[in-house]
């Protein structure tokens, strides 16, 4: 997904905690215990293609940033997380199969790095 497009869902989002105009407040749904904002057009404008998505997904790659205690130290994992493995990844916590608390979550791609 574009950075445009990303920008303007968390400008959405931060702004949803003020006071926001109504036309902004229409577009912030909320479901399952999480807001959401639904995007049915590129910055282009075009419609979303699966096959684009898909081809996007396959890329992409998660650095996920774990705390845990170890020897008495807080320390950091950093997790690669591919994205087709992220739920099962996620899943594992609530399992016990992994612990510690998730600091953060960041997209990359692979390829693009030197």
């Amino acid at each position: 997904m574009s950075d445009e497009i990303n920008k303007k869902v968390i400008d959405i989002f931060s702004k949803h905690n003020n006071n926001i105009s109504e036309e902004i407040k229409e577009k912030v749904k909320y479901y399952a215990g999480f807001s959401y904002v639904r995007i049915d057009k590129d910055h282009n404008g075009n419609k979303f293609m699966p096959e684009h998505l898909l081809k996007y997904a396959e890329k992409c790659h998660y650095i996920v940033r774990v705390m845990r205690e170890y020897k008495g130290e807080t320390v950091l994992y950093n997790y690669d997380v591919p994205n087709n493995a992220l739920f099962k990844f996620m899943k594992s916590f609530e399992e016990n199969t992994l612990d510690g608390t998730i600091i953060e979550i960041d997209k990359y791609f692979p390829e693009d790095l030197a």
